[in-house]
């Protein structure tokens, strides 16, 4: 394994989609390291998305991270989070392959299993969603920009803008927050334990995937976290934000970017500091 570069690797387990694995392992590894994951959306790759933005930095060498940016080749290199295979839990599809991934990781560096932080883009988003309703157990905490509620898109054709049902990205879905709660606990019958802590950011002006789509994802995490609203927190972290504070805010917080579209640029300063590695 080369240390201080993102490196593909191929033998981390059952694969049941062929998705890439990409790695970036520091040249100093912390003992028991924290992981973080990021996901890219639809028409992108590991390689690009750890380009965009700073997840592989030199300025986290510090922390003697893990870090892997994975990659999807299929529906326009989108994440499968619609079919019935990748919402279900063991179900062999794109979430399988990504749980493997995790699992792999947290055996070959001994990373710590409470310290491992999932965030990701669009597609990356949802599956954020996806993967922490299906497999809550592998991860601490979660942040994720201008996605979906876990399950919004079940049953859909495709999770690509060319195959998907629309309905979902033009915030059609609206459910009630037991609605939302319950379909996810159908993913994993047997969990009965806490979810990991969520983040969530949307822009007002997104036209891709509509706005309305945040009061979906807020309904479900609020409730499957069992938190309700407490404050709004203006011009944080930065102008034309708005922070919403669920609970005491340790479980779960929302972003709203008035004007800003598709997607939310990622944050990698709030996320670190809401991961607690910085």
């Amino acid at each position: 394994m080369v240390h201080g570069a993102l490196v593909s690797v191929s033998n981390f387990g059952s694969n049941p989609t062929s998705l890439q694995m990409n790695i970036y392992v520091p040249t100093k590894l912390a003992t028991k390291p924290a992981v973080i994951l990021a996901w890219h959306g639809c028409s992108g790759s590991g390689p690009m998305y750890a380009s965009m933005t700073n997840y592989t930095s030199n300025g986290l060498q510090p922390f003697g991270l893990v870090r892997f940016m994975p990659h999807s080749a299929h529906d326009n290199n989108c994440w499968d989070v619609a079919s019935n295979k990748t919402l279900t839990h063991e179900g062999g599809g794109d979430s399988n392959g990504l749980a493997n991934m995790i699992r792999y990781t947290i055996s070959k560096y001994e990373a710590d299993p409470e310290k491992l932080f999932v965030t990701g883009s669009s597609s990356g988003a949802m599956m954020t969603n996806v993967l922490c309703a299906i497999y809550p157990d592998l991860f601490t905490a979660r942040s994720g920009y201008s996605g979906v509620a876990a399950g919004c898109l079940a049953g859909s054709p495709g999770s690509s803008p060319a195959s998907a049902d629309p309905a979902c990205a033009n915030g059609q879905h609206i459910k009630t927050q037991q609605q939302w709660v319950s379909q996810v606990k159908a993913m994993y019958p047997s969990y009965n334990e806490t979810y990991p802590r969520m983040q969530v950011w949307h822009g007002t002006a997104d036209t891709l995937i509509h706005y309305l789509n945040l009061g979906e994802e807020i309904k479900e995490w609020s409730g499957l976290l069992d938190v309700t609203w407490s404050k709004n927190n203006t011009h944080t972290p930065q102008s034309a934000y708005t922070q919403m504070v669920y609970g005491d805010g340790t479980k779960f917080v929302a972003y709203s970017a008035v004007g800003v579209g598709h997607t939310v640029p990622v944050h990698e300063d709030v996320d670190l500091k809401w991961f607690g590695i910085q």
